[in-house]
């Protein structure tokens, strides 16, 4: 599993998998902002955990279609198949690497792209709280996926349909912990859901990714 990790994470920096993309369109969709709804700080503050974890939802679905394609492109996704590790395993290892090279620098950028957005000082901590609980969900549902449009010709697209719903609760739930967190409110409840949507997507997922992977390759 290490060695596959390994692998995972050299071909996501070397073969563009979303490394640098990701991080370029974050930073992009955050300097944009304030030239598009003014400078005002106040509305800027009120406005910036919505965005930034929008900004970060977008900019992990950049980077889906690279999970699963460039194994299937090269046949390296039959070799997996039957190797010893169970195939649970392998979407399992494949969702971690897209996550380190996609969702932890998106969660360690997130503060410093906060400023540019007048972030209440006390929101930081729970923009990286609720960005860290949430992030592995965004890649676990988008390996899953992956799993489901891989093989298809330009299944980018089809994949961005299917997987943007699936988005929408942890989008929900990571925004107002943000939003709570910033304007010094409870954030006890959202936090709690987005904890079960995240963990609730890490038990289930890798199952459901594995069997339609092997649906795929009979």
């Amino acid at each position: 599993m290490i060695a596959l990790l390994t692998r995972d994470l050299q071909l996501a920096v070397r073969a563009g998998g979303g490394f640098g993309l990701g991080l370029a369109f974050f930073l992009i969709v955050t300097v944009l902002v304030p030239f598009g709804v003014g400078p005002e700080t106040g509305l800027l503050a009120r406005i910036a955990p919505g965005m930034l974890w929008i900004g970060a939802l977008l900019a992990c679905l950049l980077s889906l279609d690279r999970i699963l394609a460039l194994d299937w492109e090269d046949g390296s996704l039959d070799l997996l198949a039957t190797a010893p590790l169970p195939m649970e395993g392998i979407v399992s290892v494949k969702a971690l690497a897209h996550w380190i090279t996609t969702g932890l620098p998106l969660v360690l950028l997130a503060p410093v792209l906060g400023v540019l957005l007048s972030l209440p000082m006390q929101g930081y901590l729970w923009l990286v709280v609720s960005l860290a609980l949430g992030t592995p969900a965004l890649s676990v549902i988008g390996t899953f996926g992956a799993a489901l449009t891989v093989g298809l010709k330009r299944g980018g697209l089809l994949l961005s349909l299917l997987v943007l719903p699936l988005y929408v609760p942890t989008l929900i739930f990571g925004a107002e912990v943000a939003r709570r967190g910033a304007g010094g409110l409870a954030v006890e409840t959202p936090l709690l859901m987005l904890a079960g949507i995240s963990f609730g997507a890490i038990a289930l997922l890798p199952f459901a990714s594995a069997a339609v992977l092997r649906i795929n390759l009979r």
